[in-house]
């Protein structure tokens, strides 16, 4: 899959949640790995924020970030929007301190991506596929974030409060592309008994009944709601039961617990590649989503490239006779058995590295290693897999090394291993010459890399 950006600039304007100031945000086009970036053109030298999990410095009714003494708050809406579209790189340009609130959802946003239609670009997406269930909870408050191997993304949130009037509420979105329907028009939401100390904190200044719900669930005095729409500059209400208080009714009747689900998306967006994985959230807030994608965000830094994903009750999408069809090589020197995964731009083999292999009675007897050599050999077969699968009567061309380059050896291959050999074209095929990268795994450690060319040539 192509990483995506926007095919044109959007603007949005209104006023920000907690400054109250009018803001104006434009989402632009940006190059490919540029990921999602906020810039303050408001602030002397327009600084530059990068949208990533360890620049988040306040979770406090939203996600705040931060570099040095910039701030950019109420982000998670419009980064839960180009998560859900698929866009992995766009700037945006704000002339405030926060992105406007709009109607407190992220459907705006929605419209607005769709009418200005999406750029596929010349680099693959970089998903990070969770292998692994990886589980973080606050004893404090109960709450918990739980990922799962899956293979696509999706999400469950569970939201639990001390009312009356908002129960325990679950919500789901197995599938992203259904976030525009189900879960974008989804209005952020605050208690009665929240805004006096919210307003005295400094936040909330934007705060009326078209951009929240508002949540009526223990008796106040008149005189106190009058101060209360004093306090946020709406006009006088009249409230005489428990309930929603705004002229405009629920969208769904768990409309809470849905946004709750979009900013969990919104903060996971945060880790800056797109996942692979069921998030399961109880109780979620942007605090442990913070802190949650931040230990992601560590492996994700750590982790030069993953091994690729391996099923093997699933049937190959080569297997050993297309592979003789395409590469002139037969025994003792065809080193793979089978291809996984492949595109224009990218290939996946599998070598299964048995005891019978001609070349361990020779090295060594003593202690079978798998000669490096034929792990770059390996590789370079995958690569002439990849190139020689989209050529008519690719039986009439080979393909040979012509240079290798940044060889590494990590690790012993023995037998009983089983390689992953990924291969990607680093450049366009030109002159029938072919840049490759190349990785060899077992299991999830790299134990050989190497970069090369290899030149396609017709048989005599």
């Amino acid at each position: 899959m192509e990483q995506l950006t926007l095919k044109a600039p959007f603007t949005v304007k209104g006023k920000g949640l907690h400054s109250g100031k009018e803001i104006t945000a434009v989402l632009k086009p940006a190059p490919v790995n540029h990921g999602y970036r906020f810039k303050r053109i408001d602030l002397e030298g327009e600084p530059v924020i990068e949208a990533v999990a360890e620049n988040v410095v306040d979770t406090t009714r939203g996600t705040v970030l931060g570099k040095g003494d910039v701030r950019i708050s109420t982000v998670e809406h419009a980064l839960a929007s180009l998560y859900s579209s698929g866009i992995d790189n766009c700037l945006i340009e704000l002339n405030g301190p926060e992105m406007p609130i709009l109607d407190g959802s992220a459907i705006r946003y929605m419209e607005e991506i769709e009418k200005t239609g999406l750029e596929a670009q010349d680099a693959d997406k970089d998903f990070f596929i969770i292998k692994e269930k990886l589980s973080l909870r606050d004893e404090k408050t109960g709450s918990t974030i739980t990922i799962y191997p899956d293979d696509h993304f999706s999400v469950e949130v569970m939201v639990e409060y001390n009312s009356q009037i908002l129960p325990n509420q679950f919500a789901m979105l197995d599938d992203i592309a259904d976030f525009s329907q189900e879960v974008a028009s989804a209005r952020t939401f605050v208690f009665v008994r929240e805004i006096e100390k919210l307003a005295e904190a400094g936040l909330i200044r934007g705060g009326d009944l078209d951009n929240a719900i508002v949540i009526y669930d223990e008796p106040v005095s008149e005189e106190k709601i009058d101060q209360l729409c004093e306090l946020m500059h709406v006009p006088k209400i009249k409230v005489d039961q428990l309930g929603y208080i705004n002229p405009t009714p629920l969208k769904w009747d768990n409309e809470p617990a849905r946004h709750k689900l979009m900013d969990v998306i919104g903060d996971f967006a945060l880790i800056g590649k797109p996942i692979q994985g069921r998030i399961v959230a109880v109780k979620p807030g942007h605090t442990i989503n913070n802190q949650f994608t931040r230990m992601i965000r560590k492996t994700v830094r750590h982790t030069e490239i993953q091994s690729p994903y391996y099923n093997p009750n699933l049937e190959p999408v080569i297997d050993i006779n297309g592979i003789r069809s395409l590469l002139p090589h037969r025994f003792p020197f065809l080193l793979i058995d089978k291809i996984i995964e492949i595109d224009k731009k990218h290939c996946v083999a599998v070598k299964n590295v048995t005891v019978n292999e001609p070349f361990f009675p020779g090295h060594f007897p003593q202690e079978p290693v798998m000669p490096g050599v034929l792990q770059v050999e390996a590789m370079a077969q995958a690569a002439g897999v990849l190139v020689l699968n989209y050529l008519e009567e690719p039986e009439r061309y080979s393909t040979y090394f012509l240079k290798i380059d940044n060889v590494k050896f990590r690790q012993k291959v023995v037998p009983g291993n089983t390689l992953l050999l990924n291969v990607s074209l680093t450049t366009e095929i030109r002159r029938g010459c072919a840049m490759v990268k190349g990785y060899a795994f077992v299991g999830e450690k790299i134990v050989c890399e190497a970069e090369f060319m290899a030149q396609i040539i017709k048989n005599k």
